[in-house]
């Protein structure tokens, strides 16, 4: 393959991943949020949802006029007494090259499919025994920026681990939080507080019992 048909092969596969990773952001950000304990970006990528599906469309084109480029019959090059001399092509203009940033990307595309698997289980907390029982409030809240089912959960475990929470259950379809908790050891503001640090917004919270 010569140079002139290679360069243009490996930029178009760097903007193929760009692409794909822009198109993920919204949703691996809160992950990484999790991970590195910075709640309050998790949102920081989420303007980009709108994008995403132009995102794909220009990772999928990009890619395959990529692969076009590498499958195409490559002209030989000639010695000084005109001979074909093969031309070995570097690793950055290999097909597994690009065949690894295919996959890369499809992962990185499908990523708000599967990465709610890599967020920490959250689990009711047992009620301890005391002499008084507690009184438990549930409280509903809809909650904007949410992106993904990623964010869904980013939100559960923020919110479960306050001490007076027994239980959350948020759905990113309808971009609702149920909480449990008692508020005589963690306040109705402190949960809106604890959602609100995640990066996403509480509407109109209202208390249902």
């Amino acid at each position: 393959m010569s140079q002139s048909a290679s360069t243009p092969t490996k930029s178009l596969a760097g903007t193929g991943l760009v692409a794909a990773l822009a198109a993920s952001l919204c949703c691996i950000t809160p992950l990484l949020a999790i991970v590195g304990g910075l709640g309050g970006v998790a949102s920081t990528f989420s303007w980009l949802e709108p994008l995403r599906p132009y995102l794909i469309a220009l990772t999928v084109g990009v890619l395959g006029f990529a692969w076009y480029q590498q499958l195409r019959p490559a002209p030989v090059a000639a010695d000084n007494c005109g001979c074909p001399v093969p031309v070995k092509p570097s690793l950055m203009q290999s097909r597994g090259f690009l065949a690894s940033v295919t996959v890369l990307a499809g992962l990185l595309l499908t990523f708000p499919y599967y990465g709610a698997r890599f967020y920490p289980t959250v689990a009711p907390k047992p009620v301890a025994a005391t002499i008084a029982a507690p009184v438990w409030q549930t409280s509903s809240y809809r909650i904007g920026g949410m992106t993904c089912e990623a964010c869904a959960r980013h939100v559960e475990h923020d919110v479960q681990q306050l001490p007076g929470v027994q239980s959350v259950q948020v759905s990113y379809d309808q971009g609702t939080a149920q909480v449990r908790f008692n508020p005589a050891v963690t306040p109705a503001a402190q949960v809106e507080k604890a959602i609100n640090g995640t990066g996403y917004s509480v509407m109109n919270p209202t208390t249902s019992r």
